[in-house]
């Protein structure tokens, strides 16, 4: 889903894209046609917004400029998506300055393939998708696939934590890489196209894909979980799915693993990290009424375990990407 954390972008038409990060406190400059080498001089925020640049001209977007600030509030390397929000801001914001309007599912493509020339990461759809096609008041299921989404609606007195470890990200990017590279060479090893189409029984003696065909049935188990009100079962799936990162995938860490098990203790109906993992955030559902509390003694236990020093937030599912009229910002 879409959480009410925002990367805004402000912006005017100019002759080249200018753009200026008031968190970074620098500015960088690019052809509004795009053009400029993924690995010229640019900061790393910079090179995000470059290759948007770029993703939008080769799919058609006029060469027209813009001058803008942007400011973010999502944590960076917290495994938020943080760096999808700063690629989908941007390219909504060059979209609405050229009056160019891509579809959603184009827009979210361009990203992602941003994303991918910025760091030489092979990531996924999902964290751009959901940035761009977010609704309001609920989780969205995404078909990969076909790139089909569909709102599942959140119950009222469903609580949304997110808490961050205060364990930055480390090998999330290489680990990534490494586990899909290794679940395409089984799915080619079984003759399927991905392991979404394999059985459990052709998975089995493998921890890898045991993992990512339990989370497929997972994921629709969460749907129904929702659909029928059943936040205990929510609950459960989310904590299996973390013991399956853990045991299975294997990107959790001690600290995480803890930070899982604090949440549980303080009353929280399950969790799990969230993103590529080896640090970053965990989400945890609660009940409605509790979750305040659950996030103080969460947190306090976790800071005597580790001595790390985690932040929490209570989230809200909000509307995906879109143009703001003057007296929203």
């Amino acid at each position: 889903m879409a959480i009410d954390r925002d990367c805004v972008v402000a912006a005017r038409p100019a002759d080249t894209v200018r753009v200026r990060s008031l968190e970074a406190g620098e500015s960088i400059e690019v052809p509004a046609g795009g053009g400029a080498a993924a690995e010229s001089a640019l900061p790393p925020w910079g090179r995000y917004v470059e290759s948007v640049v770029h993703e939008l001209a080769l799919r058609g977007r006029p060469p027209v400029g813009l001058d803008a600030v942007l400011s973010s509030d999502v944590p960076v390397g917290s495994g938020l998506s943080s760096s999808a929000a700063l690629e989908v801001a941007c390219a909504v914001a060059l979209a609405d300055m050229a009056g160019w309007t891509p579809s959603p599912i184009e827009l979210a493509l361009a990203c992602r393939a941003a994303e991918e020339r910025a760091v030489g990461v092979p990531c996924g759809i999902m964290d751009q998708l959901v940035s761009v096609a977010g609704r309001r008041g609920c989780a969205l299921l995404v078909d990969c696939r076909s790139l089909e989404t569909r709102a599942v609606p959140l119950p009222d007195r469903l609580g949304l934590l997110v808490v961050y470890s205060g364990q930055a990200r480390t090998l999330a990017s290489s680990a990534y890489a490494e586990r899909r590279r290794a679940c395409e060479a089984l799915a080619r090893s079984l003759g399927l196209v991905a392991l979404r189409d394999a059985t459990p029984g052709q998975v089995a003696d493998d921890p890898f894909g045991r993992h990512v065909v339990a989370e497929n049935a997972r994921v629709l188990d969460a749907v129904a979980s929702l659909e029928e009100g059943d936040l205990a079962r929510l609950g459960e799936l989310l904590t299996a799915s973390h013991a399956s990162l853990r045991d299975d995938f294997r990107v959790s860490t001690p600290e995480l693993d803890a930070l899982v098990d604090a949440l549980v203790a303080a009353g929280a109906l399950g969790a799990r990290l969230t993103g590529a993992g080896f640090g970053g955030s965990v989400v945890a559902v609660c009940d409605a009424e509790i979750v305040n509390d659950v996030a103080a003694r969460a947190l306090v236990e976790y800071r005597r375990l580790t001595g790390l020093d985690p932040r929490s937030f209570v989230c809200r599912a909000v509307d995906g990407a879109g143009r703001l009229d003057r007296g929203a910002v």
